[in-house]
């Protein structure tokens, strides 16, 4: 169990932070006891979806490839936030946004990742942006 103070939006901040520490350290033991025993993964662009906090863990730990994970940001206000990373497997950098929710007790319950891919912009509004 993680103590929310009465500051609920520093202690979302705080458990993401350890979240992704957690991750990128492989420190599974931390990672798991971040997270709710019924925690709720998903995936919107490939459609799937993890169940408990064993099977997550699992997900994490089993993840293939030699990863890094970099957070840019993290956003929080009362029990949810997201956080913006750079997810580095083999070579290729990912960017990736998380939202979490945190129960009553401040452990995560759900975790929505979103890893948008890049694309060319559609032609006629050149002279309204700039590229980066």
């Amino acid at each position: 169990m993680v103590e929310m103070g009465n500051d609920t939006a520093a202690d979302a901040r705080t458990v993401i932070e350890r979240y992704w520490a957690a991750a990128e350290h492989r420190d599974w033991n931390t990672f798991g006891a971040l997270l709710a025993p019924d925690v709720v993964y998903e995936i919107p662009q490939t459609r799937e979806r993890v169940r408990g906090r064993e099977a997550y863990v699992r997900f994490n730990a089993e993840y293939p490839g030699d990863w890094r994970v970099t957070v840019e940001r993290v956003v929080a206000e009362e029990r949810r936030g997201v956080s913006w990373t750079s997810f580095t497997v083999d070579g290729r950098t990912e960017t990736g946004l998380c939202f979490f929710t945190l129960d009553g007790s401040g452990l995560i319950d759900t975790v929505t990742d979103f890893w948008p891919e890049p694309y060319e912009p559609p032609a006629g509004r050149e002279h309204l942006v700039e590229r980066y």
